[in-house]
């Protein structure tokens, strides 16, 4: 299956509705979509909260459980609330697809405008939707040689000290070479779709999403050759941060959703995870063109 393509899957007959918390200004598109879905001999599943945004009287399921229930998923809202289906999607091994529709923010990753929403979803119907396959990142804490949090991600991992605590030495290896010490506030291991968020606030480089590649990019690095650098697919990144165990902080994020406050020696792998996200893309718009739009890039 090539990594950008028409949409060829089974049938979508049941569409989970999920909306950013408490977006009371979508209440009445909520009600409209299950309108519109029923209308196309569809069935809406909406996620509990949403749910309750428009008072519709329907079934409903958790966010954790909604992607294991339908053959689809249709986010209303920005990158925050796709990132944190795109974790669930992912766990579940459901292997469904979603279409994100940007509800008045920056939303980069959420791409589709309102205007959008219903061809967009007359083609992901239909089957004439274009798909892209975003590569996906596992993320795994070990301590005293035992997993204590494992999590697949879209974009980012990221590796920070606290507020508080100096700037820290991170070990870094890929596979069995050894890379670095850095000396640095922190490190992202982005994937190629995370590009363009915390790594490219930091000074990393714009990855095309479909390149099959990890980003390693140091936060503020005491030095000045200390430079991001894109690897191939297949390594694991190995992080071990060196800091004051009884009293500096230094925490693991999972693509700003969740986080972890390491202990001393804990170690952080990072790799290509085995699946992909399906995202459909926008009917109107390539990929570069998004750059233009949304992060006004090659603009004077």
């Amino acid at each position: 299956m090539n990594q950008s393509e028409t949409s060829e899957q089974q049938p979508i007959r049941r569409v989970g509705i999920v909306a950013k918390s408490q977006l009371n200004e979508a209440a009445g598109l909520l009600a409209d979509l299950k309108t519109w879905l029923t209308a196309h001999n569809v069935t809406p599943v909406f996620e509990t909260s949403t749910a309750t945004l428009a008072s519709l009287d329907v079934k409903t399921l958790d966010r954790d459980d909604l992607p294991s229930d339908v053959d689809m998923v249709l986010v209303l809202g920005g990158d925050g609330t796709l990132l944190s289906m795109a974790g669930r999607i992912a766990e579940t091994g459901a292997n469904i697809p979603m279409l994100a529709v940007n509800f008045g923010g920056l939303g980069f990753l959420t791409e589709i405008t309102l205007d959008e929403l219903y061809p967009s979803l007359e083609l992901a119907l239909n089957g004439t939707a274009k798909l892209d396959q975003r590569h996906m990142l596992q993320a795994v804490v070990k301590r005293n040689e035992q997993t204590v949090v494992e999590r697949l991600v879209l974009n980012d991992v990221t590796i920070m000290r606290g507020a508080s605590s100096p700037i820290m030495d991170l070990a870094v290896s890929v596979g069995s070479q050894f890379v670095a010490n850095f000396k640095a506030d922190g490190l992202i291991v982005a994937s190629p779709t995370g590009s363009t968020a915390y790594n490219l606030a930091v000074g990393g480089p714009i990855v095309h999403p479909l390149v099959e590649a990890l980003i390693l990019t140091p936060i503020a690095p005491h030095t000045l050759t200390n430079r991001p650098i894109v690897l191939p697919k297949a390594s694991e990144v190995r992080v071990q941060p060196v800091f004051g165990c009884d009293k500096d902080e230094v925490v693991t994020t999972f693509d700003g959703q969740f986080g972890v406050k390491l202990q001393c020696d804990d170690i952080v792998l990072v790799s290509a995870a085995s699946g992909t996200l399906k995202l459909f893309r926008a009917p109107t718009r390539n990929y570069f063109a998004v750059l233009r739009e949304k992060l006004k890039w090659a603009e004077r």
